[in-house]
């Protein structure tokens, strides 16, 4: 016997091919929707809630870290919009600092121009006073070397010794305030 002849008299055929093959038997049927029922009870009635809470619980985690992050979030925007006002309030104290320090400089600056003014006008009045007195100085030496040189002259011309006399000394005081007056009057 041949193997294909013996799988064809198991079956109940000899060489032909029969319909009912495909299709199981009625008890077949009954007993597979049994198990699945069954098996769709179980998964109804103990996996399916089980994974319904596991979903329901990764849920909740996931809505929670949601809003754990939001929170973080609006607590960051929170510090950042804190750190812009004292960035900006610091700037303006900056500002501040800096045209106060301008308008110091500015005061102390005015200041020592103003006091370097008045040492400057101390000196030259101080120098002015000084050449006044050394021309004074200077005049009176000039009015006693030309008055002496004068009498001296004067006494070569007439021959006698007009040094000691008051009177020639009058005459040599009144020829030089002449003389300083037409100086004045030319001036």
């Amino acid at each position: 016997m041949n193997y294909d002849n013996i799988l064809a008299a198991e079956n109940g055929e000899k060489f032909g091919w029969q319909p009912d093959l495909l299709i199981p038997a009625a008890y077949d049927i009954f007993w597979s929707i049994v198990v699945l029922v069954v098996l769709l009870l179980f998964f109804w009635k103990f996996v399916l809630p089980k994974l319904n809470s596991a979903l329901d619980e990764r849920a909740a985690k996931i809505e929670g870290g949601i809003e754990k992050a939001a929170a973080v979030q609006a607590e960051a925007d929170a510090r950042k919009d804190e750190y812009e006002q004292l960035l900006a309030e610091a700037r303006t104290e900056a500002a501040e600092i800096r045209e106060k320090a301008r308008a110091e400089g500015e005061a102390i600056k005015a200041e020592k121009k103003q006091e370097t003014q008045v040492e400057l006008d101390r000196m030259t009045k101080s120098a002015k006073d000084q050449i006044e007195a050394e021309r004074q100085a200077a005049v009176v030496s000039l009015r006693q070397e030309v008055g002496a040189l004068a009498l001296d002259l004067a006494s070569g011309v007439v021959g006698e010794n007009l040094s000691d006399d008051q009177r020639s000394s009058a005459y040599v005081d009144r020829f030089l305030n002449d003389l300083d007056q037409k100086a004045g009057t030319t001036n």
